[in-house]
């Protein structure tokens, strides 16, 4: 076999893979978005979703969840991956714990953080028993929607921060250790070094993390209609709604393809953002 063709060989699981399961299923998304059952071009399906009522409450609600549990996952999984890699004894034991969420579904997820925020749930009892309130409070109710976000913020968080965590973990123990050791010798603190040494040096892994991570928080819907049902619209949400339950695939697809397009914006944003300066010189 000759050597040149070695790589191609190698990369052909992964392209036909990468064809069969995103491009292809990607193109059909999109012609049924933009197209007609009879094959002509329109965007009734387009204009149908940006009109409808939900449409702006939907966007703006994924929006404000992706910028409030991105940005705490991304310092904590910073902040644990540091503490996992500097322990000695126990370091094992410690990573799994923090990443038994990786073991449970969204759906899982939002059933146990229901299971603390309903009338009946933990979070009552535990209020009532202190004295802190006389009775049960509804605090997923349609009328306490800053409630419900705040909820499922916090699902999202335990849930989804191990995933971030994994990965810097990995990166962290690729980062050869004389790096660290030579700017202890020129007298930098513990915060410079992680800033002047760590942090830089992390950027592929982070980079990693980052992507995943947003283009999961775009998708957010299991925790979200546990926890809110119809009270919290988002963009995965109205796609559900559309298809199942509507019979609207083309005006489905549409939310899908918007969701599709702003992950690649914020793919391509992270991508430029943490570049690395090899990167940056191409």
């Amino acid at each position: 076999m000759p050597v040149r063709t070695l790589p191609y060989l190698l990369l052909a699981p992964a392209t036909f893979f990468l064809l069969a399961f995103f491009l292809y299923p990607f193109a059909l998304v999109a012609w049924q978005a933009i197209a007609t059952d009879e094959g002509v071009l329109t965007t009734q399906y387009l204009s149908k979703m940006a009109g409808h009522w939900k449409f702006d409450t939907a966007l703006s609600n994924t929006f404000w969840l992706v910028a409030a549990v991105v940005p705490i996952q991304v310092a904590l999984s910073l902040l644990m991956a540091s503490l996992v890699t500097s322990m000695g004894r126990g370091r094992d034991i410690v990573l799994y714990i923090w990443t038994i969420p990786l073991g449970i579904s969204d759906l899982a997820a939002g059933l146990i953080w229901l299971a603390i925020f309903e009338q009946t749930g933990f979070l009552n009892s535990l209020l009532v028993g202190v004295g802190v309130i006389d009775q049960p409070e509804t605090f997923l109710g349609y009328q306490n929607k800053g409630t419900i976000f705040l909820a499922v913020v916090l699902a999202e968080i335990w849930r989804a921060t191990a995933i971030m965590l994994v990965i810097l973990v990995a990166g962290m123990g690729l980062i050869p250790k004389e790096y660290d050791e030579a700017a202890q010798v020129f007298g930098a603190s513990r915060w410079q070094r992680f800033r002047r040494v760590t942090l830089p040096l992390l950027k592929p892994s982070l980079q990693t993390a980052l992507i995943l991570r947003v283009i999961l928080a775009f998708e957010v819907f299991a925790v979200v209609a546990a926890l809110g049902g119809t009270n919290l619209p988002v963009l995965m949400g109205e796609v559900y709604n559309r298809q199942f339950e509507l019979r609207d695939g083309n005006v489905a697809a549409a939310f899908a393809l918007l969701i599709l397009v702003i992950s690649l914006a914020f793919t391509l944003l992270i991508m430029w953002a943490l570049r690395t300066p090899k990167e940056a010189r191409l």
